[in-house]
């Protein structure tokens, strides 16, 4: 038995086994679907969601890479043609940011350096470190077909981008104009809604006193008294009583003294604050809304760089180019003098941010791109409600609905240099990585032609993602495949878990609280990690890590590998075939102890397929981790050793080991590979082509 020695050694060392095992895989090519066996006819394809390709692996992607690749796995071997597909965003603003850093360390901004060779110094960065991410998922067992990997800015894609620009263009759903938009003065380009962050802070509200027309006073509550230098009207709710009398007439805009109407508008909370809000059309979304209702002027009175403008506006010379923190204070100072601020409330404000660079964003005018949104929504909308794509958990259809409900048209254009050129003569901007990344989907097969690979693997299966891009992303993919495919993108929408430190905080490596999960695997191996996280997902929206189940994932590797040492000791045969189905041979020849474990491993089959339909991954790991601990080894393998054995024993334990290999195979896939290739009988490919346990 010259295959038992190969696993003499009662610890089982993950060093020795991955990379060889890795390599194993990519010989025998099983990651793409062109060299499946012939009889896996069945499509099933998963899209990974593209990581930046400023990115390196981190505890999230590490927890939706293993939680894909379960699936992936677990069809393969259910016989299915499946088809991962990988690839990388070129993420404009945050490889622009991060080529920008380079450059400061040599004295020079990207205008030092021109258009021209500042986008040759961002490929060679993404040549240099774009691909690092791709790498790393190859450490943690991800089966991704490789040989289809695609990027955002290559020549396909980009004419797919392309393709669907000119294509919304040309229907009139593509429109430039003028209007608010989040502005980021560190990036110094727009941004879009969903780009924005919010930071709960201490702040202020400001109960000013604008004075009326003819007589007296009203006192008008914000948070923001440096944007009242734009404002175009005082608003009340129409149900307010104390306000009846006052609709319609005018008030005197303190330190500018312009007439400005005072008007009722059911968008004004009647419990924030006074009741009265002041309406800049220019610096506030719903202000801007309310103005188009009563049509009222739009006054920008801040600038790109977040400094006072606004010299048309009749801006006193005394503001002008302050800082927003400066504005404020001499503004506040100013309205005292006058005894117009009648007090000052503390008050917690929320803060919007850019989601790349942290800095506090603006809302100004600027002349954009905007992408219509109305009939889009209802595309997004629609096979949500009829059960066509569904969200698991559930629950996260409510917030889908109600973005959906309260959409605004999509500011597509970005003023940055990285990124797909908007292709309109003499435009210099370039488009929302979300807008690429939106059709993913169907570009990464192929589209706008008609490829081989989008007719056979479009749609997709599954779509593995965070909360946190819902609506950045999966409704974008929706509407979008909706109009270009006239089809679903996928059936259903696996919303996971936030990995959280053990103290409830979001990880960040910036902060000093992420952890990386290479040095995970380089501690513990990937078939370890992989275990440990899987066994974390039991549903909730939210994990605190803890490195003990990575841990517990390393012990349970041991038990495998010595209770597969044992099983292959009782094998006489070496040339043995496993029957596929013991139960159809004479039960005379098998204990009752070999009868009960095979109940329980068909129970244990039945229980995983169940549980990884409805993506409850942990579940399925607890279920498996019992049945091998428990039942096959500290019973049944307990049992073997002391009883009297029948004719079927020795069957039975290997029968009962390579189906535990089957289904542990998703969740620890190297482990099992190195087991499976020593198994004593007639040697398969490779038991990611095996056939799944029925």
């Amino acid at each position: 038995m010259k295959k038992l020695s190969q696993l003499s050694n009662g610890v089982y060392e993950p060093k020795k086994v991955e990379d060889k095992i890795y390599d194993f895989w990519l010989k025998k090519g099983f990651f793409n679907p062109d060299k499946l066996p012939a009889n896996y006819k069945k499509k099933y394809t998963i899209a990974v969601p593209p990581p930046n390709i400023t990115g390196s692996l981190h505890m999230g992607h590490a927890l939706n890479a293993t939680t894909q690749d379960i699936l992936i796995r677990w069809r393969r071997l259910q016989g299915f043609k499946t088809l991962w597909l990988p690839g990388t965003d070129h993420a404009s603003i945050a490889t622009q940011n991060v080529v920008e850093k380079e450059l400061k360390k040599e004295g020079l901004t990207r205008f030092d350096l021109g258009k021209e060779k500042f986008l040759e110094r961002a490929w060679q960065w993404k040549e240099k470190y774009g691909n690092i991410i791709l790498e790393q998922l190859k450490k943690i067992g991800s089966s991704l077909d490789w040989s289809r990997t695609r990027f955002t800015l290559d020549e396909k894609y980009s004419k797919a981008v392309k393709t669907a620009f000119l294509h919304y263009y040309k229907k009139g759903w593509i429109y430039r104009g003028k209007k608010p938009i989040s502005w980021c003065p560190r990036c110094q380009t727009s941004l879009s809604d969903l780009e924005t962050e919010y930071k709960e802070d201490k702040g202020n509200l400001w109960h000013i006193r604008y004075p009326l027309e003819s007589k007296g006073f009203i006192v008008v509550t914000t948070t923001r008294p440096e944007t009242m230098l734009g404002d175009t009207a005082v608003a009340v709710n129409p149900k307010d009583k104390r306000y009846k009398n006052l609709i319609g007439k005018k008030a005197i805009l303190p330190l500018i003294n312009r007439k400005i109407p005072i008007i009722a508008d059911v968008l004004v909370d009647q419990k924030f604050g006074t009741g009265a809000v002041k309406i800049t059309p220019a610096h506030d979304f719903i202000d801007y809304e309310i103005s188009l209702r009563h049509g009222l002027p739009m006054l920008q009175v801040i600038n790109e760089k977040a400094r006072i403008s606004g010299k048309e506006q009749d801006v006193p010379s005394s503001y002008l180019e302050l800082k927003i923190p400066e504005a404020r204070e001499k503004i506040i100072e100013d309205l005292k003098k006058l005894k117009l601020l009648e007090k000052i409330e503390d008050y917690c404000v929320s803060l919007p941010k850019c989601y790349r660079c942290g800095s506090t964003l603006e809302i100004l005018p600027s002349e954009q791109w905007f992408l219509k949104m109305k009939e889009l929504a209802k595309m997004a909308e629609t096979p949500v409600k009829k059960g066509k794509i569904k969200f698991h958990p559930k629950s996260f259809e409510k917030p889908y609905f109600e973005w959906l409900k309260n959409i605004r048209d999509w500011c597509i254009s970005r003023q940055l240099w990285w990124g797909h050129k908007i292709p309109v003569k003499g435009c210099e901007n370039v488009l929302d990585t979300w807008f690429s990344s939106a059709l993913w989907p169907f570009a990464v097969l192929g589209w706008p032609e008609k490829t081989k690979d989008l007719k056979n693997f479009y749609p997709t299966a599954v779509l593995s993602t965070g909360r946190d891009i819902i609506n950045l992303w999966v409704t974008r993919m929706i509407f979008s495949s909706m109009e270009f495919m006239k089809k679903i993108p996928f059936k259903d929408v696996y919303i996971h878990a936030t990995v959280l430190t053990l103290e409830g905080k979001r990880m960040s490596k910036s902060l000093g609280t992420g952890i990386d999960p290479i040095n995970l695997i380089e501690k513990y191996g990937a078939d370890a990690v992989r275990f440990g996280i899987a066994w974390q997902v039991m549903g909730g929206q939210d994990i605190k890590f803890v490195e003990d189940n990575i841990i517990m994932g390393k012990k349970f590797c041991n038990k495998i590998w010595n209770a597969a040492r044992f099983s292959f000791f009782q094998a006489k045969n070496s040339k043995m075939e496993i029957p596929k189905n013991l139960r159809a041979e004479n039960p005379n020849l098998y204990t009752k102890a070999d009868r009960k474990i095979l109940k329980d491993l068909k129970k244990t089959i039945s229980s995983v397929d169940k549980n990884l339909e409805n993506f409850k991954f942990g579940q399925a790991a607890r279920k498996i981790y019992d049945f091998f601990w428990h039942d096959f080894c500290d019973t049944y393998i307990e049992k073997f050793k002391s009883q009297e054995k029948k004719a079927g024993s020795e069957k039975t334990i290997l029968y009962v080991l390579l189906n535990s290999l089957k289904l542990l195979h998703p969740f620890v896939p190297f482990i099992t590979e190195e087991i499976y290739q020593k198994l004593p009988f007639k040697k398969r490919k490779s038991l990611m082509v095996e056939d799944w346990p029925k």
